[in-house]
C-alpha cells in the first residue's frame, strides 16, 4: 500500500505540468467514450419516448387488427367491454381530381367519431375533425389530406375529389397524426375521412385488402406502470382465452412503433459499435503516444532505476499516470455524449419521429466509462511494461536495437483480459449478439490486414533500388526507418477509411440494384385488389396494349402464420433475420402447378389435380431461419379461422426482382374457397406506361395501381439517407485515425527537427526540406489509401456476395474518397507537424542540443 502511495503522488507530480505526450491519447479515448455515451443515451431518450408516449403513439392502451374482416358482433361487445373503444379502417385507394385529369394513390384513413383517444390531429387551419370530416346535407362529407396529396392532384382547400364512386370535399390540411408512426411505411399521402362516408365509396367488399382496427382505452389503467402492465396483460390472456381463433394481431402501448424500436435498437448498436472501433483505432495511437513518451523519459526510468527502484515500481508509476489520464478523458467523453439528446432536439426539433426523453441516463455513462478504461488498459499495458523490464542502460539504444523484453506474458495477459471484456461486454449488451460478434470479428480482421498490409508496404520500399535523387531516397527512407510511424498510421487512418470505403461501394451497389438492375427485372405496375367480377375486362384492357408483357395476374389473401409445428409463433425459435415472417400479416396464394420461374429447392410440387389437406411451398430463407423442414406443419389464420398445413416444399424466392415473390404458396381445395381478390403485374413500355395508368385508373376507380418505379423512389431515397447517415458515422472513425496521425507526426518531431538542422547545414534550403516532407507524407497518404481501397472492396465483396447476393459495382466515387482523401489528410498533418522543422535556426538548435 505505502509503494501504491508513492507511485500515485510521483503520477501526480508528472501530470502537473499539463498532459504533454497524452493528448493524442485523451482526445482519442475522448472521442471515442463521446461517440459510445451520445449513440446510447440518445438511444435511451427515444426508447424512453417511445415509452411514456406509447398510448398516444399507438392511439390507446391497446389496439386490435384484423384483415379483411370486421369484428363480429360478439367480438365488439367483448372490446368494449374493456374500455373505450375507437374504430379505424384503412386501405389504399385511388384519388381522383374532380377538375382535371390528375388522380393518385392514397393510404386512406377511415375514423369514427371517438378517434383519436389520445392525442389529437394537427390541422390546418386549426379546427376540430369531427367538423372536417362531417357529411354536408347534399351527401358530400369532408376529408383532410397531406399537402403532397393537394400538389400531386393540382387541388387546394375547398376543391372536390372522388374516391370510388363517392365525391368528398377537402376541408383542411393534415399535418400529423397522432398514430401515424404506428403504421408503418407507406406508398401514398395520408387522406382521412369518416366511417360514415366510407360505405359510398364502394370500396369496402369481402375480398379487399382493408384493415379494421380497434384501438382500446382500458378500464382502470392509471399511471402506475405495473398496474398498466397488469391491465395490459390482462387482456391480452383473456383475448385469448375467449376467441383463440380470432386471428386477431394485438399490440400494447409498450411496443406502440415497433419497426421504429428495432431501428433505433439496431442503429444504436452499429453506431456504438463504431465508437468502439474508433477507440480501437486511437488505442493504436494510445501505443506510440506511451512509447514516445516513454522514450522521452528514459532518463527518468533509469535515474529511478539506478536508486533503487524496481521494475513493478517503475511500471505502476506510468501506469497510474496512463489510467488518471484515461479516466479523465472518459469522464469528460461520457459527459459529453450525455448531452446529445438536449443537441438533437434543439437541432431537429419537430422534424424527429418520436420526441426524445430528456434525462441523464446512467447506463450508457457507466457503459462509455467502462470501455474507455478497458481499452486504455488494452493498449497501454503492452507498451508500458517495457518500463519495468528493460535494463536502465538497453533504455539508451532501445529505439534502434529494441531489447526482447522478457517476463512479458503477465502482461500480455492484463491486456487480453481486457480485451476479452470488452468483448464480452459488447455482446451482452448488443440486440443482435451474432451482428456484433461478426462485426467485431470483421473489425480485428481488418486490423491485422492493414497491419500485414502496411509490413509488406514498408518491406517493399525498403526494398526498392536506391534512387538516384538524394530528396526521394530521403524521403523513402523515412518511411522505414526505426521508430518510423508508418504501420501506425497506415493501421490507423486505413481503418476508418476503409470503413468509408466499404460503405461507399455498398452505397453504389445498392443503388445501381434500385436504380438499374431493379427496374430492369421489375414491373411497370402492381395492381392491387382486382375483384374476381372485374378479372375478365381487367386481362382485356392490359391485352390492349401492345407493349404490355409479362402480365401475371395472381390470387391472394392476407393470412398471418400463428404457430410452428403446435409452437405459438411468439414462444418459437426463431433466428433474427427471419422473425418478419412471423411479425403480422403475410400475402397468402394458392396454385396448382408451380407459377412460371418456381426453383424448388426441396421436396416436391403437389400433384395438380391434389385435393387433400392443406399443403405448403415455403421459402428456404424462411424455412431455414424457423427450423422448418418437408413434413413440418404450420398454423395459418385466414379471415378469423385457423387451419394447418404440412411443408411439402422450399422454393428459393428472389425478393430482387421486384416481382411477385409469395412466402407462402398453398395447395387448392381450402384457401381458394375463402373471399380473396387479385394482385396483377405487367410490365409496359415508356410510351405506354401513362397511357395504361390513365386506362385502368379510368375503368377500375376501385383498384389501387402502383407505379413501381414511385416506389423505388421512395426506397432510394431511404437508403441514401442511410447511407449518409453511416458515412456520417464512419467520420468518428477517420477523425480517431486523423488524431493517431496528428499524434504520430507529433512523436517524432524531435528527431524532425534534428534532421532538418542536419539539412540546413549541408545546405538544403527550407523548400528542398519541404519537397522531403510533401514527398513521404504523400507516399504515406496514398498508400494508405490505396490499402484501405483494397481492404474496403474486399469487405464491401464479402458483403454483397454472401448477405445481399449481388454483384458488386466498384463506383470511382470510392477511389476518389479513399485515396485521394487519405493522401491529402496525411498530406496536410504532415506539412502542419513540419512547420517547427522547417523554420527553425540551425544556430539556435546547436546552442540548446
Amino acid at each position: 500500500m505505502r509503494e501504491l502511495r508513492l507511485a500515485l503522488r510521483f503520477a501526480r507530480r508528472e501530470l502537473r505540468g499539463g498532459f504533454q505526450g497524452f493528448r493524442i491519447f485523451f482526445l482519442c479515448l475522448l472521442l471515442g467514450s463521446a461517440a459510445i455515451s451520445g449513440v446510447e443515451s440518445l438511444s435511451d431518450a427515444f426508447l424512453t419516448g417511445l415509452q411514456d408516449q406509447g398510448q398516444v403513439l399507438l392511439g390507446g392502451d391497446v389496439s386490435v387488427n384484423l384483415v379483411h374482416r370486421m369484428a363480429t358482433p360478439k367480438e365488439l361487445a367483448f372490446l368494449d367491454g374493456q374500455g373505450r373503444v375507437s374504430r379505424t379502417v384503412s386501405m389504399r385507394a385511388m384519388a381522383y381530381a374532380r377538375d382535371n385529369q390528375a388522380r393518385q394513390l392514397v393510404e386512406l384513413k377511415a375514423v369514427d367519431g371517438r378517434w383519436p383517444l389520445f392525442g389529437a390531429p394537427s390541422l390546418t387551419p386549426t379546427q376540430d375533425l369531427r367538423d372536417v370530416i362531417a357529411c354536408e346535407d347534399d351527401g358530400v362529407c369532408g376529408v383532410a389530406a397531406e399537402q403532397s396529396l393537394l400538389d400531386r392532384l393540382h387541388v387546394t382547400r375547398g376543391d372536390l375529389i372522388k374516391l370510388g364512386n363517392a365525391t368528398f370535399r377537402i376541408m383542411a390540411v393534415l399535418d400529423s397524426e397522432p398514430d401515424r408512426i404506428s403504421t408503418g411505411f407507406t406508398l401514398g399521402p395520408q387522406l382521412l375521412v369518416s366511417t360514415r362516408g366510407l360505405p359510398a365509396t364502394g370500396l369496402v367488399t369481402p375480398e379487399s385488402l382493408v384493415d379494421y382496427t380497434y384501438r382500446i382505452a382500458l378500464n382502470n389503467v392509471g399511471k402506475d406502470s405495473a398496474q398498466s402492465r397488469a391491465a395490459i396483460s390482462t387482456f391480452r390472456a383473456r383475448a385469448q382465452s375467449t376467441f383463440p381463433d380470432a386471428g386477431w394481431n394485438i399490440r400494447d402501448r409498450t411496443d406502440a412503433a415497433p419497426g421504429i424500436k428495432r431501428f433505433v435498437e439496431q442503429l444504436t448498436m452499429f453506431l456504438t459499435l463504431v465508437g468502439l472501433v474508433a477507440l480501437g483505432v486511437g488505442g493504436v495511437g494510445a501505443g506510440q503516444a506511451i512509447l514516445a513518451f516513454l522514450d522521452r523519459k528514459r532518463a527518468d526510468i533509469a535515474i529511478l532505476k539506478t536508486l533503487g527502484a524496481s521494475g513493478g515500481f517503475v511500471f505502476l508509476v506510468f501506469f497510474l499516470q496512463v489510467m488518471l489520464v484515461a479516466v479523465l478523458a472518459t469522464m469528460l467523453g461520457a459527459g459529453l455524449g450525455a448531452a446529445l439528446p438536449f443537441a438533437t432536439v434543439w437541432i431537429y426539433g419537430s422534424r424527429l419521429p418520436v420526441p426524445p426523453s430528456f434525462g441523464l441516463y446512467p447506463v450508457p455513462l457507466l457503459l462509455s466509462l467502462a470501455f474507455g478504461l478497458l481499452s486504455a488498459v488494452a493498449f497501454a499495458v503492452p507498451p508500458l511494461s517495457r518500463a519495468r523490464t528493460v535494463p536502465p542502460a538497453s533504455l539508451f539504444r532501445d529505439l534502434v536495437a529494441p531489447q526482447r523484453a522478457e517476463g512479458q506474458n503477465f502482461y500480455r495477459a492484463i491486456s487480453a483480459a481486457a480485451a476479452i471484456g470488452i468483448a464480452t461486454l459488447t455482446l451482452l449488451v448488443a440486440p443482435s449478439p451474432v451482428f456484433a460478434a461478426e462485426f467485431l470479428a470483421g473489425a480485428i480482421a481488418s486490423l491485422a490486414l492493414l497491419r500485414l498490409l502496411a509490413e509488406a508496404m514498408r518491406r517493399s520500399i525498403a526494398a526498392l533500388p536506391r534512387s538516384r535523387s538524394p530528396l526521394l531516397r530521403l524521403a523513402l527512407t523515412n518511411l522505414v526507418r526505426p521508430g518510423a510511424a508508418t504501420g501506425g498510421v497506415v493501421t490507423a487512418l486505413g481503418l476508418g477509411l476503409t470503413l468509408l470505403a466499404t460503405v461507399t461501394l455498398l452505397d453504389a451497389t445498392i443503388n445501381t440494384q434500385v436504380t438499374s438492375a431493379l427496374p430492369a427485372r421489375a414491373p411497370s405496375f402492381f395492381f392491387v385488389d382486382i375483384q374476381p367480377g372485374e378479372t375478365a375486362n381487367f386481362d382485356r384492357v392490359i391485352g390492349s396494349f401492345s407493349g404490355a408483357s409479362d402480365y401475371k395476374r395472381t390470387p391472394m389473401i392476407r393470412g398471418r402464420i400463428t404457430a410452428l409445428n403446435g409452437v405459438p409463433s411468439a414462444e418459437a425459435r426463431v433466428a433474427p433475420d427471419s422473425k418478419w415472417a412471423l411479425n403480422g400479416d403475410r400475402g397468402i396464394t394458392y396454385a396448382a402447378m408451380p407459377p412460371p420461374g418456381t426453383i424448388v429447392t426441396d421436396g416436391k410440387w403437389w400433384p395438380a389435380n391434389y385435393q387433400g389437406p392443406t399443403l405448403i411451398s415455403l421459402d428456404q430463407a424462411v424455412a431455414h431461419g424457423t427450423g422448418l423442414k418437408i413434413g413440418d406443419s404450420m398454423t395459418l389464420n385466414v379471415l378469423g379461422r385457423s387451419f394447418d398445413g404440412r411443408i411439402a416444399n422450399l422454393r428459393k424466392v428472389d425478393f430482387t426482382t421486384g416481382g411477385q415473390n409469395f412466402v407462402l404458396v398453398l395447395s387448392p381445395g381450402l384457401i381458394d374457397k375463402a373471399p380473396h381478390a387479385y394482385l396483377a403485374t405487367v410490365r409496359v413500355t415508356s410510351a405506354q406506361e401513362n397511357a395504361m395508368y390513365m386506362a385502368v385508373t379510368d375503368q377500375f376507380p376501385n383498384i389501387s395501381t402502383v407505379r413501381v418505379k414511385d416506389a423505388i423512389q421512395q426506397v432510394q431515397d431511404l437508403l441514401s439517407s442511410l447511407a449518409q447517415g453511416v458515412s456520417a458515422a464512419s467520420l468518428v472513425t477517420i477523425l480517431a485515425g486523423m488524431l493517431v496521425l496528428a499524434g504520430a507526426i507529433a512523436a517524432g518531431a524531435r528527431a524532425r527537427l534534428y534532421d532538418a538542422t542536419i539539412l540546413k547545414i549541408l545546405g538544403a534550403t527550407r523548400a528542398r526540406i519541404a519537397l522531403v516532407y510533401v514527398i513521404e507524407y504523400g507516399v504515406l497518404g496514398l498508400a494508405t489509401g490505396a490499402i484501405a481501397l483494397l481492404a474496403g472492396t474486399l469487405a464491401a465483396w464479402v458483403i454483397a456476395d454472401s448477405i445481399l447476393d449481388v454483384p458488386l459495382t466498384f463506383d470511382l466515387k470510392a477511389v476518389l474518397v479513399t485515396v485521394v482523401g487519405g493522401g491529402a489528410a496525411t498530406l496536410f498533418f504532415g506539412l502542419l507537424g513540419a512547420l517547427g522543422a522547417l523554420r527553425g535556426r540551425p544556430a539556435r538548435r546547436l546552442r540548446t542540443a
